[in-house]
């Protein structure tokens, strides 16, 4: 019986060892996987490959000051701004990679992410769980918030969400943004209408067509600053407060080297500067949305010439 003992002890420790000495995940095929998350920036560098050699695609919708919108000079030219676009640009170069900026609606760069066709994805995304089959997302690298807006001619009826949740009322927000979602969950009586531009959501809020809306606090904060007829009602309740990079589904090793670089941008207060820098740009003259063909505000939307007769 102690022989037995002796040698059942001696089978549970074997396999004991053997178990300490498999900790690596194995894919399906049963290949070990690698831990990227340990590794240094440099070798998560060695080991990246993006959707086109030599550069980092990036999918944009240019409608969303601070975040990313067009600055237009005295001239009226246009040139792609918003603090998005500075720490694309920053993790293009931590990366040694030609930077590649396409602009699109905002539902175009979750379809063009799901389709793989670009490397990240910088929209103002929130980690919606809801995501996370079509993309990857960093950890958050700027933290804000989610607001209600309204105009000063609605601002004393409509005093918080329970009084915006009425059928009389018409409620704005981003098509195939989280924002759109909240006002699903805060305001299911009223008439939530999606738009496709969150400059379009806060031009009806100001005329009155709509009569409230919901966007992120930061984007809120920056119409306030430039028209004074929009009201910031209250915070919006939301988890996930905060802002991602969705990465190209799959691209493990991006999506370590993102993280190592949100860290680093975040210490060395790179990231803050280009809030600050965006958030001057933003009060200026500026244009969102997309650019003809041409590369030009579109006429319909070009700011009217004040010294015409």
């Amino acid at each position: 019986m102690k022989k037995f003992i002796a040698l059942l002890l001696a089978m549970v420790m074997v396999f004991a060892l053997c178990a300490c000495g498999n900790d690596d995940a194995k894919d399906n095929d049963g290949d070990q996987v690698k831990d990227y998350s340990s590794m240094t920036l440099d070798e998560l560098k060695a080991e990246l490959k993006t959707v086109e050699d030599g550069k980092l695609t990036v999918a944009t919708s240019p409608d969303f000051a601070p975040y990313e919108f067009y600055s237009l000079d005295a001239n009226g030219d246009a040139t792609l701004a918003g603090f998005d676009i500075a720490f694309a640009q920053y993790i293009a170069d931590k990366l040694g990679l030609e930077l590649n900026i396409i602009t699109m609606d905002f539902d175009g760069t979750l379809a063009e992410l799901q389709a793989k066709n670009v490397d990240i994805g910088m929209a103002g995304y929130s980690p919606d769980p809801k995501r996370e089959s079509i993309m990857s997302f960093t950890k958050i690298y700027y933290k804000g918030g989610q607001s209600f807006v309204t105009s000063k001619a609605k601002a004393d009826e409509i005093t918080s969400l329970e009084t915006a949740n009425n059928a009389k009322y018409k409620i704005g927000a981003q098509t195939g943004s989280i924002q759109y979602d909240l006002a699903e969950a805060n305001t299911p009586d009223a008439d939530n209408i999606g738009l496709t531009k969150v400059p379009d959501i806060i031009a009806e809020v100001i005329s009155g067509k709509l009569d409230g809306a919901f966007m992120e606090t930061i984007v809120a904060k920056a119409y306030q600053a430039q028209y004074e007829d929009l009201v910031i009602v209250c915070d919006v309740p939301y988890e996930q407060e905060g802002s991602a990079i969705g990465v190209n589904k799959d691209n493990e090793v991006l999506l370590a080297a993102l993280n190592l670089i949100i860290d680093e941008a975040i210490n060395d207060g790179s990231l803050q500067k280009f809030v600050d820098e965006a958030g001057i740009l933003a009060v200026g003259d500026k244009y969102e949305g997309l650019l003809d063909d041409a590369g030009n505000v579109p006429e319909a939307d070009a700011p009217a010439d004040d010294t015409a007769a």
